[in-house]
């Protein structure tokens, strides 16, 4: 299991053990982290699971892909340089104790 902390934008956070495998967006799901919207369900074509995720961890993220990056132009919150879609994150051993940061709105 691999420890991800998210914070939610009023800095309620939840500490969650997840498989990997699973994305970000799943691990948030179903451990009941709240302010990842999902619309689509992981599809990559809403931008309602936009999450800032930890500047230290974003070398081991696989890059952005074109339609992700456009999928982040849209999104209802500042696009900053560590944002990303939580469904295209991959939860792996190396992502170990990351901090997510979840914006104010996704919507």
């Amino acid at each position: 299991m691999v420890h991800i902390k998210y914070v939610e934008a009023d800095g309620r956070t939840h500490e969650v053990d997840a498989p990997e495998g699973w994305s970000l967006m799943e691990a948030a799901f179903h451990n009941g982290v709240e302010g990842i919207e999902a619309e689509c369900g992981g599809a990559c074509c809403c931008a309602t699971c936009h999450v800032y995720v930890d500047e230290r961890y974003l070398d081991k993220l696989k890059p952005v892909e074109a339609n992700e990056d456009e999928m982040l132009d849209c999104a209802a919150a500042e696009r900053k340089a560590t944002s990303r879609l939580s469904c295209q994150v991959e939860i792996s051993a190396e992502l170990d104790g990351m901090v997510v940061n979840i914006p104010e709105t996704q919507i």
